[in-house]
Formats: structure tokens, sequence, C-alpha cells
């Protein structure tokens, strides 16, 4: 049955677009992990989960999944990565050195092929690094390392959430495809 706007319930809906949109990037990067024999795992802010999310909706993800972490606070990447104060010298969050340091980091402590790492500002305020809503910085780790930055101009945290998970599946698609 649908809600008042439309919407059926039990689809999560962000941006005014389903979930389910991000599905076709995911399968297209789990039948290539798949099929190498690569796995990958996620290390994400401001996407709040998406990412990991849009990876497992795919059947047969424990193939090539090998978990996640939402690192959305200082605490959390102490715990969960053993990223600490000193690791962080000459770093701000929401850059793109950042990302790639969770991403190798995500990689090294689950021993994935491919590490991924998303942290930004979802909105609807920026982050108190000075970033505004819509800025996220996004870095694979693999046998090539890439990083980048997506600024969507927009408030909206849940269309911005969705574009980031959009954004680093993509990049993800494209670092994969590059590896011969």
């Amino acid at each position: 049955m649908p809600d008042a706007e439309g919407h059926a319930f039990g689809v999560v809906v962000l941006g005014h677009l389903p979930m389910e949109s991000l599905l076709p990037l995911a399968e297209t990067i789990a039948a290539r992990l798949i099929e190498r024999r690569e796995t990958i795992a996620i290390a994400e802010g401001s996407a709040g989960g998406l990412i990991s999310a849009s990876l497992l909706a795919v059947p047969g993800a424990s193939k090539f999944f090998l978990g996640s972490a939402a690192i959305y606070t200082a605490a959390a990447r102490s715990a969960l990565l053993g990223i600490e104060a000193a690791d962080m010298t000459g770093l701000r969050p929401a850059s793109e050195a950042y990302a790639l340091l969770l991403a190798r980091r995500v990689r090294e402590r689950l021993g994935a092929t491919w590490g991924v790492a998303e942290s930004g500002a979802a909105g609807p305020s920026g982050n108190r690094y000075g970033d505004p809503a819509g800025h996220t910085c996004i870095a694979i780790a693999g046998t090539a390392d890439r990083a980048a930055t997506l600024e969507t101009a927009s408030d909206d945290r849940q269309a911005n959430m969705r574009a980031f998970a959009a954004r680093a599946l993509e990049l993800v698609a494209e670092a994969i495809a590059a590896r011969r």
C-alpha cells in the first residue's frame, strides 16, 4: 500500500529515487568481483550505509563482501579501524587524503582485495570542517588507488546520501574495470 506521497511502504526512498536505482551498478560490481574471486570492504560516513546496503542486496554477496563500518565519528574511526590521533596528523576528515586512509585501513583490516571509503556532509548543513552540505570525498584502495570529490550543491540530506552512494559505486566499477 502506498503512503501519502505514493511510495510503497518498505521501499527506501532517497531524493525521490528508490534505493533500488543503485542495484544495477551493485550487480555489475558483484558479478566482476565474484568472477575474479576478489573481495571488498567498505568504510562509509555520510552515505550512511547505502554503499554497503546496495552491495549486500545482491544475491551471493557472501562471495565478495567482507564487511563494512559506518565511520561517522572519531570514536568509530578509532574503535573500528584503529586510526588514532597520530594517524590523523596533517589530515582533515571529508578530504580525499582522509578517504584514502580509510579505504586502505578497511582493506587492510579485513584482508580485502578492494577497500572503499566515503566521508562528507550529507546535509542539511555543512560539517565542522567547513565543507558545505552535498560535499563528499570517496576513495578506492586496491591494485591502484584513486580518490574523487563530489559536490552536489544541494542541502537535501537523503538525495545527497543516495548521490554519494551512487558515485562511490561508479568509482568502484571504474577501478575494477581498469584492473586487467
